[in-house]
């Protein structure tokens, strides 16, 4: 579960995610980004919200697909630069989709979004 710090939960922040201007969309889903400066980086890392509209399906059908998005973005944080809100907003075809396309999918998103951290290479384990 994500925890409270790395949630988007007022309305005021949803709005200024949503101001920026800045989105990318995908068949799945829309990723709308807010960065932060250099300076307000070091005090906030990263931040997710998540908006499911009554056009993706009932009740359980978006609690399924928002489950789905928090678990992913828990997963896959360390994956990404820090200093920046980011808001998906789930398409009608997000209920029904699998599991791994819609990992694959935030994952296309943030790279287009230019989020995705580069990693140093982990040296290589030693064989038996």
């Amino acid at each position: 579960m994500l925890t409270e710090s790395e949630r988007l939960a007022r309305r005021r922040d949803f709005a200024a995610v949503y101001a920026r201007k800045r989105s990318w969309a995908g068949p799945l889903l829309v990723l709308y980004v807010r960065r932060y400066l250099e300076e307000e980086a070091a005090v906030v890392t990263r931040r997710f919200g998540f908006s499911v509209s009554k056009k993706v399906g009932k009740a359980h059908d978006r609690n399924r697909v928002k489950r789905r998005l928090r678990e992913i973005c828990r997963l896959h944080s360390l994956d990404w630069c820090g200093g920046f809100d980011a808001v998906f907003v789930a398409r009608s075809g997000a209920a029904d989709a699998e599991y791994s396309a819609l990992e694959a999918a935030v994952g296309h998103l943030m790279v287009r979004a230019g989020l995705r951290a580069v990693r140093e290479a982990e040296p290589p384990k030693p064989g038996p």
